[in-house]
């Protein structure tokens, strides 16, 4: 279980040289796995632009995703699956995806800046930052990185799925969306737990008797 508080401090805390940005994408679509991206920044580096990726374009998020990967000193994109997010809650799983994230950086972060008001459970040094993706750059970049990650997962998704439309929507609740998934009831990659994708299964199984 990942801690519900919202600041941690360990030794690393006291002199981090390492401080990352972490940050997710996909906590509210019906479909689809939770992406987490961390992200140590480069002092040398300047990326310009980089903000909460809900506020930019889909073609300057992807611009900006470049420069991270080419600028930053480390970063790293992570999941949890449909079937984690089933089992653990999205919170849970969302937190799960983050720590993913920030485990497998090269260097390792020393202390790590969290959007959001929970905690992953962190062997290092870390603080909760409501809105900072919009605050914090290593946070934005992090916001980012896991959001065109995460839609580029999903259209590699729509190809397999593409009565769905998840190349348009990207999973998330839209009015289309909802529509198809009560014409065709819910396929794989639906969040079985979360309430319109049981209420779809629920109906599809009476329409089919």
């Amino acid at each position: 279980m990942d801690d519900p508080q919202v600041d941690a401090a360990g030794p690393a805390a006291a002199r981090p040289r390492y401080v990352a940005g972490v940050d997710e994408a996909g906590r509210g679509p019906l479909a689809g796995p939770v992406v987490a991206a961390a992200v140590i920044l480069d002092p040398r580096w300047l990326i310009g632009g980089a903000r909460d990726s809900k506020q930019l374009s889909p073609a300057r998020r992807e611009r900006i995703a470049q420069q991270v990967r080419e600028r930053a000193l480390a970063w790293a994109v992570a999941s949890a699956s449909v079937e984690e997010i089933d089992a653990l809650n999205i919170l849970q799983a969302s937190l799960l995806a983050m720590r993913r994230a920030l485990e497998a950086l090269s260097p390792a972060a020393d202390f790590a800046l969290i959007d959001g008001d929970r905690l992953p459970r962190l062997a290092i040094g870390a603080r909760a930052i409501v809105g900072g993706d919009a605050s914090e750059p290593a946070i934005s970049c992090a916001s980012i990185l896991a959001k065109t990650h995460r839609d580029a997962l999903m259209r590699q998704i729509d190809a397999q799925y593409p009565a769905y439309g998840f190349g348009q929507h990207f999973g998330y609740p839209t009015r289309a969306h909802r529509e198809r998934l009560q014409a065709l009831g819910p396929c794989p990659i639906h969040r079985q737990s979360f309430a319109p994708v049981r209420e779809a299964m629920q109906l599809f199984q009476v329409r089919a008797r």
